[in-house]
């Protein structure tokens, strides 16, 4: 079956409005409807165990309704087709159609290693010196292993220093690290405790600048659901909470 040229005609006219009332009823549902079912959201490792984490909790006791499924991947992915009402990646990597929301205050990379590797081994003092020590390098599940990126006065340093081991996972290189295997690069967020405790020797500092945190982010072409607005709501009273210092 086919439109005739006047349905066509008749569909070119109304369409438009017919859209601006399907907008309308889903925003007026999403405003009286009590959040509920399933929130699908897709994030890097990081940024689940040292961002997302801490909220699961006091989201699950204020919408208890609500199903959150939280999948840790590294790879880009496109969250519409893979069935994720969200995402979360930092802002060099989100697309320009996407609502953007920060999870959180700035962060940044350290370079570690052991008291132990670092009395035996000396302190680096430039970026460079670390070619000449044990390091422990990151893979990504694409195959891709980083770079160390360095920066200070405006210059930039890229490093691809020669690994010891190369590890799967944040968990893995920082036991390597305190097991004195060499220097290892990780989001402070995984280390600080260890530093501040002494059994870790944290380097470079100068060098190594906060960035931006990671942001949420879904599609801008339609009403968010009621679950994924509700988090979006929960995430700025976290964030003003967190500011406050509750």
């Amino acid at each position: 079956m086919a439109l005739t040229e006047a349905g066509e005609l008749l569909l070119a006219r109304v369409g438009p409005a017919l859209g601006d009332v399907d907008a309308a009823l889903q925003q007026v549902c999403s405003m009286s409807a009590v959040p509920s079912g399933r929130l699908r959201i897709n994030a890097p490792e990081p940024a689940v165990e040292l961002v997302l984490a801490p909220m699961v909790a006091p989201f699950a006791a204020q919408y208890p309704d609500v199903e959150l499924e939280i999948m840790a991947q590294t790879a880009f992915i496109d969250i519409v087709s893979s069935g994720f009402d969200a995402g979360v990646r930092y802002g060099e990597h989100l697309d320009q159609d996407m609502i953007a929301v920060s999870l959180g205050p700035l962060e940044r990379f350290s370079i570690v290693a052991a008291p132990q590797y670092v009395a035996q081994h000396g302190r680096p003092v430039v970026p460079q010196d670390l070619l000449q020590h044990g390091c422990i390098r990151s893979r990504f599940d694409s195959g891709a292993m980083p770079d160390w990126e360095f920066e200070k006065d405006g210059r930039v340093v890229m490093l691809s220093p020669k690994a010891r081991l190369v590890a799967g996972s944040s968990q893995l290189g920082i036991r390597a690290a305190l097991d004195g295997l060499g220097f290892f690069a990780t989001f402070e967020g995984y280390v600080r405790e260890d530093i501040a405790a002494g059994r870790l020797v944290s380097v470079l500092e100068d060098w190594l600048a906060p960035f931006p945190g990671p942001f949420l982010y879904y599609p801008s072409r339609r009403q968010p659901p009621p679950a994924l607005a509700a988090f979006v709501g929960f995430v700025a009273e976290w964030r003003k909470g967190r500011r406050s210092g509750k």
